[in-house]
């Protein structure tokens, strides 16, 4: 199946009352995993690429999307592909050339009016070439740039303030600040299910949950019950993936041959992706 539009499969989870997978993705391996995943569940998901990925392979993201394309095509369920947490300006302008058809622009380290301006120029420019537009509003917590804790007063979103940022910046969706955490190694977050559906019933566009890897089963259920309709899993892949190597080469010191290690970290993503896709999808079919 060819690529799909990232705008197709979140009105799909919007109109089914469900949520779509979105998993950041940095090796061939880890787009592999999820992409097999999907496939198996029969459920669409978004690959996401993050401006960090981009950084590691130094500045080329359109190599990764490349091969994420080519493993779309072999399978027979919608993969979109999003580029995540974007700042620097020259690589969102790269987007559509690269392959994406979504990206989440990342201007919530800057005071309120900046980031709403900024983020006003990168919808705008973005939807002249077709891209679908997320942002963040509240402080969603984890992230190496603030020591600010997710349960810190006044960073969950506002659902006025949220309103006049979706009206100055005219993006399309909107990932806000729940009580989850970016980069969560323990399944412990508790998040504010009464906000997300005062957020859900007054917002007009789809809501996102960031930090997603840190949220138990039982909590992403209720977040997309209540009203999320994108949920953003990348640090239990990589949990997946670095326990999987570390139990294989403390199996033999004297393994040297990465396919047998990245073959099993490869598996242990597939399993986690899969849990993770039947516990946001619901079991129901975000086919077109």
């Amino acid at each position: 199946m060819s690529i799909a539009h990232t705008r197709d499969l979140v009105a799909r989870a919007v109109q089914l009352a469900t949520a779509v997978p979105a998993f950041n993705v940095i090796t061939l391996e880890h787009a592999e995993a999820v992409i097999s995943a999907a496939a198996a569940a029969g459920c669409p998901v978004i690959v996401q690429i993050s401006e960090n990925a981009v950084a590691f392979h130094d500045g080329d993201a359109a190599t990764l999307t490349c091969a994420c394309a080519s493993l779309a095509e072999q399978v027979d369920v919608a993969v979109a592909l999003h580029l995540d947490h974007v700042q620097d300006v020259g690589l969102l302008h790269r987007a559509v050339d690269a392959g994406f058809s979504s990206v989440m622009f990342d201007a919530g380290r800057l005071p309120h009016a900046e980031n709403s301006q900024r983020t006003r120029e990168a919808a705008e420019w973005a939807h002249g070439v077709g891209l679908w537009v997320e942002a963040e509003l509240g402080y969603v917590g984890g992230k190496a740039d603030s020591p600010l804790s997710a349960h810190a007063p006044g960073v969950r979103t506002d659902l006025a303030e949220a309103q006049a940022f979706l009206a100055d910046t005219g993006v399309d969706a909107l990932a806000v600040a729940v009580g989850s955490s970016h980069a969560m190694t323990s399944r412990s977050a508790r998040l504010d299910h009464e906000l997300i559906a005062h957020l859900a019933s007054g917002l007009a566009v789809p809501l996102v949950l960031h930090g997603s890897s840190g949220v138990p089963d039982e909590q992403l259920r209720r977040a997309v019950a209540a009203g999320i309709r994108k949920v953003n899993i990348g640090t239990a892949l990589n949990v997946a993936y670095t326990s999987a190597v570390r139990l294989r080469l403390a199996d033999d010191d004297a393994m040297v041959d990465p396919r047998k290690y990245l073959g099993s970290a490869r598996s242990a993503m597939f399993e986690t992706a899969a849990a993770l896709i039947a516990v946001v999808s619901g079991g129901k079919s975000l086919d077109m």
